[in-house]
C-alpha cells in the first residue's frame, strides 16, 4: 500500500488546499500510485521561518540528547524496513531485495551520524604568548537547504538528515518528485523519534523554482546537493548570487558531483565570481 503525499513544514503535514502538483506513477506499470503537491511560495517561507526557528532549539539541544533522537529514529526505519522497501519497489522499481538492502542501510547511516555527532570536538591550540589558551569549538552552521534525487530515494537524504541533525542545524529538504513516497515515511520515523517542530522540513515541486526561492534566501547558510553536473552548476550560480562580499572574500568553496569533489578557493583580488572561478576548468 502507497502512503499519503504531503509537504511537511513546521510540524504539520500540508497537502490539498490549492496547491499545484503532479501525480506519482509506477514505473513498471504506469499506474498512479499518488498524487505529490508541490510547495507553493507561501510554503517555502514558512519551512524557512520554521527551520529557523527550528534551529534556536536544536542547537541548544545538548549532542547527546540529539544523538538520542537519531539512534531511535534509526530504530524506527529497522522496524518498518519491509513496508518502506515495498513503497520504493512500487515507486522507483528495485527489485524487492535491492529495496530493503537501502532501507537497512539508511538505518546504520542515521545511527553513524548520531554517534558521530556525539565526537564533535574541539580544540586547544598552543597561544603564542604565555598564559595564553586558545579554544576551538565545533558550531552548528546554521540552516541547511539539501536537495537529492531520485535513485536512492532513502539513503541519500539520510546522509544529508543525518549530518544535518547530528552537527545541531536545522534543514530543509527538497527530495525528489518521482519517489516521495519513500523520503516521507523516510521523515516520519524523525518525526515519531521525538524531533521538535521545525528542524526537519520537507518540500517538494518545481527543482529550479523550489531552490531558487531557497537560496535567495539569508536563512539558508548551507546547501547540499546530489544530482547531475548541469543542476548542480545551477545550484553553485545561486549560491554564489547569495553570498555577501566579505564571504566571497574568504570561503572556499567545496562541490561534489557525480563522485567528482574539488575544493577551491578565489584570490580575493580576482573580478571573477565563486561560480566562475570553480566552473571555468570544466
Amino acid at each position: 500500500m502507497y502512503t499519503d503525499l504531503a509537504l511537511y513544514i513546521d510540524g504539520d503535514w500540508k497537502s490539498g488546499g490549492g496547491r499545484k502538483g503532479e501525480d506519482v506513477l509506477n514505473p513498471a506499470t504506469g499506474k498512479v500510485l499518488g498524487h505529490l503537491p508541490h510547495a507553493s511560495t507561501s510554503d517555502l517561507d514558512q519551512a524557512l521561518q520554521a527551520a529557523s526557528k527550528g534551529l534556536t532549539v536544536w542547537r541548544a539541544t545538548s549532542a547527546y540528547d540529539r544523538a538520542k533522537v537519531l539512534r531511535k529514529a534509526a530504530a524506527l526505519v529497522r522496524e518498518r524496513a519491509d513496508n518502506i522497501a515495498r513503497m520504493m519497489t512500487l515507486e522507483q522499481g528495485k527489485v524487492l531485495a535491492e529495496s530493503r538492502g537501502e532501507v537497512l542501510v539508511t538505518a546504520d547511516i542515521i545511527e553513524w551520524f548520531a554517534e558521530e555527532g556525539r565526537r564533535s570536538y574541539g580544540r586547544i591550540v598552543p597561544g603564542r604568548i604565555k598564559g595564553v589558551r586558545q579554544l576551538v569549538v565545533q558550531e552548528p552552521v546554521g540552516v541547511v537547504a539539501a536537495f537529492t534525487p531520485w535513485n536512492f530515494p532513502t539513503l541519500t537524504p539520510a546522509r544529508k538528515i543525518g549530518a544535518s541533525l547530528a552537527a545541531g542545524c536545522a534543514i530543509i529538504l527538497k527530495a525528489s518528485e518521482e519517489t516521495p513516497g519513500s523520503c516521507v515515511e523516510l521523515v516520519r520515523c524523525f518525526i515519531e523519534a521525538g524531533l521538535p517542530a521545525g528542524v526537519l522540513n520537507l518540500v517538494f515541486g518545481v527543482p529550479a523554482e523550489v531552490s531558487e526561492h531557497l537560496l535567495a534566501s539569508d536563512v539558508v547558510r548551507k546547501v547540499s546537493f546530489t544530482g547531475s553536473v548541469p543542476v548542480g552548476k545551477h545550484l553553485a550560480v545561486l549560491a554564489d548570487a547569495g553570498l555577501s562580499v566579505r564571504f566571497v572574500d574568504t570561503a572556499c568553496f567545496r562541490f561534489v558531483c557525480n563522485g567528482s569533489r574539488s575544493t577551491s578557493q578565489p584570490s580575493r583580488h580576482e573580478p571573477e565570481t565563486f561560480a566562475q572561478y570553480h566552473f571555468r576548468s570544466l
